[in-house]
């Protein structure tokens, strides 16, 4: 129940957090630029990398676990 109502308190405390102002300036001039583009393009890049080397390395992973239940 401590745990519950812990949870609850920190909840509401940063409910503070979201009242404020919601100007970026760094992402206003990046968007007036143009360049925000490039921004979103280099985060869907690295995340297509990762999810790229996840999928291969799993793939390396089922392999090697068949190898080693057909040993035993």
């Amino acid at each position: 129940m401590k745990k519950i109502i812990f949870t609850l308190l920190m909840l509401v405390s940063t409910l503070n957090l979201f009242a404020q102002n919601n100007t970026v300036e760094m992402a206003d001039a990046l968007r007036s630029n143009g360049k925000i583009y490039v921004v979103v393009a280099v985060i869907v890049i690295i995340l297509l990398g990762l999810l790229i080397y996840l999928f291969s390395l799993d793939k390396r992973l089922k392999m090697l676990e068949k190898k080693s239940s057909s040993k035993n």
